[in-house]
């Protein structure tokens, strides 16, 4: 069975933000993800996942102002030193919580700028975030976010993501395959995990097309689980979606994963 982490921007939300590493833990979570920590201190966060067991196994660095509607700052020409300093704020961090991989958000392309000029100013500012986060064994990730989820995002395809991975050419830059965005997409979820597994270092899921848990709608999930078993794939499996009730509820599918993966 594949390592589950629990998306807690987006699950447990019927408590506070820092009882819910307690709640996945007690759903049998060995993981947590999220999108962002910097509204709590690293220590007290670290202190939460020391106190379940948990892995922390990734988090976005800073996004700009995204209360403003702010997707990222990687790929924004003109941005550069503030997204250097938020590859910092999100060191601080991911090293506190011992967290191995962080994604970096492109941003929305604004008026008048060409995806030439975007382009070049990503390269650049992953492979800086990419040195800096070596020095502490960390991967950096990039993620190709739908159109219909975020509009004007810059990365949209899977093929997108792999020819960026390339162009960056630092060994510790993967992709973030979120299946929920490559269904949209592109479709043939499988046949394009299989195309650029070399360069995945995270998957995420969610049910398509209403984002809700991974047991209905269009994915065989069942299946895909079972093909990334055998395909060997040893990472994590953020679950980063909007449960359709409340969050416990919802969690049959990953007890069954639980029951199958004991022989039960």
């Amino acid at each position: 069975m594949p390592r589950f982490a629990a998306n807690l921007s987006m699950m447990f939300v019927e408590v506070s933000f820092m009882k819910r590493f307690a709640a996945a833990a007690a759903e049998g979570f060995s993981g947590v993800e999220f999108l962002f920590p910097y509204a709590f201190e690293p220590a007290d966060l670290a202190a939460e996942l020391e106190r379940h067991n948990l892995t922390q196994s990734l988090f976005n660095l800073p996004p700009g102002d995204w209360e403003a509607g702010e997707r990222g700052l990687a790929a924004l020409p003109g941005r550069e030193a503030e997204f250097r300093d938020s590859v910092d704020r999100a060191l601080e961090y991911a090293t506190t919580l011992n967290c191995g991989r962080v994604h970096a958000m492109a941003g929305l392309t604004p008026d008048g700028v060409s995806r030439e000029d975007m382009h070049a100013t990503y390269v650049d500012n992953l492979r800086f975030a990419a040195r800096r986060l070596a020095v502490h064994d960390i991967q950096l990730l990039v993620e190709p976010i739908n159109t219909r989820d975020m509009p004007g995002y810059f990365l949209n395809h899977q093929c997108e993501g792999h020819a960026i991975v390339e162009a960056v050419g630092e060994p510790n830059v993967a992709l973030q395959m979120d299946f929920y965005h490559t269904q949209i997409m592109e479709g043939d979820v499988w046949m394009t995990y299989r195309r650029h597994r070399n360069d995945v270092g995270h998957i995420q899921i969610a049910g398509v097309p209403e984002r809700h848990e991974p047991d209905t709608g269009e994915l065989n999930y069942p299946w895909l689980f079972q093909q990334l078993d055998a395909d060997g794939y040893s990472g994590w499996v953020g679950c980063e979606y909007h449960p359709r009730t409340s969050t416990v509820p919802g969690l049959d599918w990953f007890r069954a994963q639980n029951i199958c993966d004991r022989g039960g």
